[in-house]
């Protein structure tokens, strides 16, 4: 069996490990931070728990298929609890929209904006299994290496119309604007824009209408230890504390990587669940790259970046008219993303993510307290946003359009608050321009067009994660950790099978 690195220790990371470690391989997991979890660690203050993200858990069979991979049940490690609503969507005037799984349910809700959009979203929903089934059961978990495989689904891509953006697809169906954002924002949850993602990404929509929006109980630092546990339990081995400086190469080989302390670890195969830009631009000099060199890196367009405040409150909310997973939609929709994505503006509105977990779990917080954390995507560094500068009026003014328009009194009644921004994102989780979903999800950054599951450059190192195929969101993060799963396995065996045939001859 192999000895494997896997640089960082994400949904994608841990999921690798599992999964190699299950396999019988040597497999060491290096995180440069205190705890497991990257974009998942957890922020704990004055009593409560905080988790930085992803809170959003849908396809909750991969997991159980994880666990079984491994010989052990998903159940003896953490508890998955199904949310309802999904979401509670508000429009600038604070009217709102659930939805969840029970199609009659959102037809009665649909009817409550726009009668006449009953039917054109049951079609919608109707050519959204064919997407969900080319695009994420089909193609979801196998690897884009060779430009022939792109050709071989391009027909269905088209008849899917994934030219179209997913704005676009659902107009198709649906006239109410404000029903076009609640069916069309689901891009944002991978760091994608509605008005430019391929229509592909609609399946996401199904995906959570056929297996709904959990809660790992405990919260999804709940989920991150489960799988540490797990990957412990299966002989795998884990440093904290420890930071890569360099991924040391020979010829079309990496060997191993040389540590911030000088320690050199080798390895048969290494494993970046690092940001594939950081991977490329920061741990492997230039000269030794063809094709991801500075300047192709430099070129990808990158996703929207993040500003979260996490923030705990001495009273309960309960009665505030807010579910555990809302969105906040401001007026503008197509003109704050445009803002965002493309003019790299921060804006004075904004439209906000607002995580109420303490509805579903009130371990998390101090009794009688409410935990929360709210998101507004902003513009990625390229902007040239001075955030030292920028962070705190914009604090200032998401909490005080909370405080206005859904928590009474909030601002006099936290007790423990943090927040991030996008130099977090560069600075900390090592996020090329504090990107926080890496490569942004494009039709020519998808597929192979995306940097792919085993590098073009060095025949032995791997990438699982936001920035390679499929992409960001926890069903993309894992479904890449199954892909390198495979060509790993199928790397070996050639080996061990190529001096068995040289022999024969």
């Amino acid at each position: 069996m192999s000895k494997i690195i896997v640089i960082g220790s994400g949904f994608g990371g841990l999921g690798a490990a599992v999964r190699l470690a299950a396999r019988g391989h040597d497999v060491h997991l290096l995180e440069q931070r205190d705890k497991l979890g990257g974009r998942a660690y957890v922020y704990e203050q004055n009593g409560f728990k905080f988790d930085g993200g992803p809170t959003v858990i849908t396809a909750p069979f991969m997991f159980d298929d994880l666990f079984q991979a491994a010989g052990r049940r998903l159940e003896d490690y953490f508890q998955l609890v199904p949310c309802n609503p999904y979401y509670r969507i508000f429009d600038h005037n604070q009217r709102s929209f659930d939805y969840n799984g029970d199609e009659q349910f959102i037809l009665e809700q649909i009817e409550k904006w726009n009668p006449s959009d009953r039917e054109g979203y049951q079609r919608f929903m109707g050519t959204t299994k064919a997407i969900f089934q080319k695009g994420f059961v089909e193609l979801a978990d196998k690897p884009f290496l060779h430009f022939m495989d792109m050709l071989k689904v391009a027909p269905d891509l088209i008849r899917m119309q994934s030219y179209k953006s997913v704005y676009g697809y659902v107009s198709q169906y649906v006239q109410n604007d404000f029903l076009r954002r609640v069916f069309s924002f689901h891009p944002l949850l991978i760091g994608g824009n509605p008005f430019d993602a391929p229509s592909i990404y609609a399946m996401i929509h199904y995906l959570e209408r056929e297996w709904g929006i959990h809660y790992a109980i405990g919260g999804t630092g709940a989920i991150v230890s489960g799988m540490g546990k797990l990957f412990s339990e299966l002989g795998g081995r884990i440093s904290l504390n420890t930071s890569v400086q360099e991924i040391l190469v020979n010829g079309r080989k990496v060997t191993g990587v040389r540590l911030q302390d000088g320690t050199v670890l080798p390895a048969d195969e290494i494993v970046s669940n690092a940001d594939v830009a950081y991977t490329y631009r920061n741990l492997i000099p230039e000269q030794y790259r063809r094709k991801f060199t500075n300047r192709k890196v430099e070129g990808m367009k990158y996703s929207m970046s993040l500003f979260v405040i996490y923030f705990g409150t001495k009273k309960r909310y309960l009665d505030s008219g807010l579910a555990h997973h809302n969105i906040i939609l401001g007026e503008r929709y197509k003109g704050l993303l445009t803002d965002i994505f493309n003019k790299q503006h921060l804006s004075q509105d904004f439209s906000l993510y607002l995580h109420m977990p303490t509805i579903t779990d009130s371990s998390i917080a101090p009794a009688g307290c409410e935990g929360f954390y709210v998101l507004s995507p902003v513009p990625h560094l390229g902007s040239g946003i001075d955030w030292t500068k920028a962070a705190r009026p914009y604090r200032d003014a998401i909490m005080q359009f909370l405080e206005d328009n859904y928590l009474p009194d909030l601002q006099a009644n936290i007790i423990a608050e943090h927040y991030i921004d996008p130099l977090h994102f560069q600075n900390t989780l090592n996020s090329y321009l504090g990107a926080a979903f890496s490569i942004q999800p494009i039709l020519t950054q998808s597929a192979w067009f995306r940097p792919h599951n085993r590098s073009e450059d060095f025949d032995n190192l791997y990438f699982v994660g936001a920035g390679t195929h499929p992409g960001a969101g926890l069903p993309g993060v894992l479904s890449s950790s199954i892909i390198v799963e495979n060509l790993i396995g199928s790397a070996i065996q050639q080996r061990v099978t190529q001096p068995l045939m040289q022999g024969a001859v």
